[in-house]
């Protein structure tokens, strides 16, 4: 097969990791476009050096812009090269500019789209990166899902279950792939220098909405002044810096002895540091679920998330930019003992590191069933229709579907939204389905 992987930022580079060595391993085909996105040395070539990564086929160079101009000479971008190379399928992964341009045009194109970390929802359409997954979700082919919960979300968009995989995330493969990397050659707790190597909050924060507004960056600001007991280490964006610097408050933070602002960190670096951090306050979507991962409890400065398995999990906790519940649950972590054990042990809820394994299995057994193909259907439907039943017979979900001619969306069992995963037994359940039949 030849199978094109697009990515633009460092983390879907990161994510995208281990699918591209698996990719590899089975002796496919590996067409790898880079947006440009980041456009800077370090945010490109090097970047997949330093990742044991193959150089990108193409580079497309957009480089930094408004949402609409950067997508927009994206796709322009990505179209020229997909005519040209024709691959078998497209992956793209997550929710940047980068995927729903990749995504869109490959479907315009009559190409196959996989949408890895599929289905996820903060429910916030004032978030660009909302916007950026509904759209590739709309264009998809194929979706990849970390779990039951993005599975529901599609589900309930009306996507078909038959072609939605619980795959687990590939964020646990990466981290374990490139942690194994980082701790060979990075000298980052030693380059820090600190005293105590046993307190340490990672805290990073780039979003709008903290960054912006001075209410909420005064108010996450003043709390880190006032967590004098920890070493917080500060990777600083330079637009972020610029921000706290206009509103005046850049050069007494960073006065103080406990905070230690530092440029920012490569990507090896800053996994062996959030790995020996005791807390990481952050903003970030993709930090969330390493945190969980590395079992580092996270408080995440945001008042919802597109990742709620790790708070529902037990090892992450929304503050939002609230002064006084940051420095209260930052306390209780360090102080209490048992709360931090639970945070610190909660069950990950993105799998054990076989993402990408299961991913090509899927696309594999896809393309060899002739399911990769997106044409005009041959057949004439003679009757559709969504119904909901109480089932009484014992009967799994497979089975229903034949002996009725129906696809199963949706189940209620025991008081909770289920998944229909083939095998699942639905007796004494509510059933949503469609009814259909065709000439």
């Amino acid at each position: 097969m030849k199978i094109c992987v697009i990515l633009g930022t460092r983390p879907e580079i990161i994510k995208m990791a281990p699918v591209i060595d698996e990719i590899n391993r089975r002796s496919h085909e590996l067409l790898l476009i880079h947006t440009g996105q980041h456009y800077d040395k370090e945010m490109s070539d090097n970047f997949f050096l330093d990742l044991e990564l193959p150089k990108p086929n193409y580079n497309i160079h957009v480089g930094s812009g408004s949402h609409g101009k950067q997508t927009a000479l994206m796709m322009d971008g990505i179209e020229d090269v997909l005519i040209s190379e024709k691959p078998d399928i497209v992956l793209v992964q997550g929710d940047t500019n980068a995927v729903l341009a990749g995504a869109l045009v490959a479907q315009k194109l009559h190409i196959p789209v996989g949408h890895v970390e599929a289905g996820l929802r903060s429910f916030d359409v004032s978030m660009p990166e909302e916007i950026n997954r509904m759209g590739a979700d709309c264009c998809s082919h194929l979706y990849f899902v970390p779990t039951e919960e993005s599975a529901i979300n599609l589900a309930l968009e009306g996507y078909l279950p038959k072609d939605i995989f619980i795959t687990g995330n590939s964020v646990v493969d990466t981290c374990f792939r490139n942690l194994k990397i980082a701790e060979n050659s990075s000298t980052i707790i030693d380059d820090l220098n600190l005293d105590n190597l046993n307190n340490i909050i990672t805290f990073t924060m780039h979003r709008a909405e903290n960054v912006d507004d001075k209410q909420r960056l005064q108010s996450i600001i003043g709390a880190l002044m006032e967590l004098k007991d920890f070493n917080i280490i500060f990777p600083i964006h330079p637009r972020t810096k610029k921000t706290l610097e206009n509103f005046g408050l850049y050069k007494k933070f960073e006065s103080l002895p406990h905070i230690h602002i530092t440029k920012p960190i490569g990507y090896l670096d800053f996994l062996v540091l959030i790995s020996k951090s005791i807390i990481i306050l952050t903003d970030s979507g993709g930090l969330q679920e390493e945190a969980i991962t590395l079992n580092v409890p996270a408080l995440t400065l945001r008042y919802n998330t597109e990742r709620p398995e790790t708070v529902t999990a037990g090892g992450n906790i929304l503050v939002g930019s609230d002064k006084d519940y940051i420095l209260e649950t930052a306390n209780k972590i360090l102080n209490n003992e048992e709360f931090y054990n639970n945070m610190k042990n909660a069950k990950n809820p993105y799998g054990d590191g076989n993402s990408a394994v299961q991913i090509l299995d899927i696309i594999e057994q896809s393309y060899n069933n002739g399911d990769l193909s997106i044409s005009s259907p041959d057949n004439i439907m003679t009757r559709f229709n969504v119904k909901m039943h109480n089932i009484d017979e014992d009967i799994t979900v497979s089975d229903f579907e034949k002996k009725y001619n129906t696809t199963v969306r949706l189940v209620y069992k025991d008081d909770k939204m289920v998944f229909p995963v083939e095998d699942l037994n639905i007796k004494d359940s509510t059933v949503l389905y469609n009814d259909y039949s065709i000439k």
